[in-house]
């Protein structure tokens, strides 16, 4: 499988599979906190189907290079621009879950030419000031002597009874063997940190900076009716899957394959 060199001292892991059909671009595949792009195993095949398909092991996580420092979505997105440079690859449509969300979406913002669209799941952005004020104890948590333990905590508000076991089971195997100060600087950097994007109204300043195309989908009406509030152009689509948990795109995969080639087509 290829490995990359994206930032300084940064080796990214990606798969690349299928080819270009039409007029649309690659799709680039982002995976969540504490996972990797197994994430997507779900959906490649489907995907590679009718496109070329890159899914990323981000810095810190998977087979990626692990820093000591810059674990965060920003330098993530910096990431991915250069390693599309490497690639070749002009422009994509960026599709990114949970912490992805935010990744895919600062590429958008800091280098729109790249993304032709984006698609968002359940992303992690849009959080509520009364949700953001238990994140100090989270991080606190997980600069602690169980930092592994607190990132299951924490991946528990991310399932529910829709959840399968196995989907529970693999995610759980993920973050313990993440490294430690990557979660913890990963989930600062997206809710607390100076530059963070996560919690209103900084969510609200900075999405609506994103001018391309986006498929939204949540498993909150509150939040989705919130983000449709923000999208720019006229061929974006918010959808909500209420009982869906978090993991909502690995609870149901057809029904996302689905989705996003059906808005795929409209483009």
């Amino acid at each position: 499988m290829p490995y990359a060199e994206a930032g300084e001292g940064v080796r990214l892991f990606y798969t690349d599979d299928g080819t270009e059909r039409g007029h649309l671009p690659p799709l680039l595949l982002v995976h969540g906190w504490g996972t990797d792009s197994h994430q997507w195993s779900w959906h490649i095949d489907a995907l590679a189907a009718a496109h070329r398909v890159i899914a990323v092991d981000l810095r810190g996580h998977g087979y990626s290079s692990v820093p000591e420092t810059g674990n965060t979505p920003r330098m993530m997105a910096e990431d991915l621009h250069l390693l599309l440079g490497r690639l070749g690859i002009p422009q994509v449509v960026a599709i990114g879950h949970s912490m992805g969300g935010q990744v895919v979406s600062i590429l958008a913002v800091e280098h729109p030419a790249r993304v032709r669209a984006l698609a968002a799941l359940d992303p992690g952005y849009g959080m509520a000031a009364e949700i953001a004020r238990g994140f100090p104890r989270m991080i606190e948590g997980l600069r602690g002597e169980r930092p592994h333990e607190v990132a299951e905590r924490i991946d528990e508000w991310c399932t529910n009874a829709a959840t399968p076991a196995l989907i529970r089971r693999w995610h759980k195997r993920r973050l313990y063997g993440m490294p430690p100060h990557v979660l913890a600087e990963a989930f600062e950097a997206m809710f607390v940190g100076r530059d963070a994007i996560g919690v209103r109204p900084a969510s609200d300043d900075y999405l609506a900076r994103r001018r391309c195309p986006v498929l939204s989908i949540w498993a909150d009406p509150g939040r989705a009716a919130w983000e449709a509030g923000l999208l720019k152009d006229p061929a974006s689509v918010v959808v909500c899957w209420e009982g869906a948990s978090h993991r909502l795109h690995e609870e149901r995969p057809e029904e996302f394959v689905q989705v996003l080639e059906g808005w795929l087509r409209k483009l």
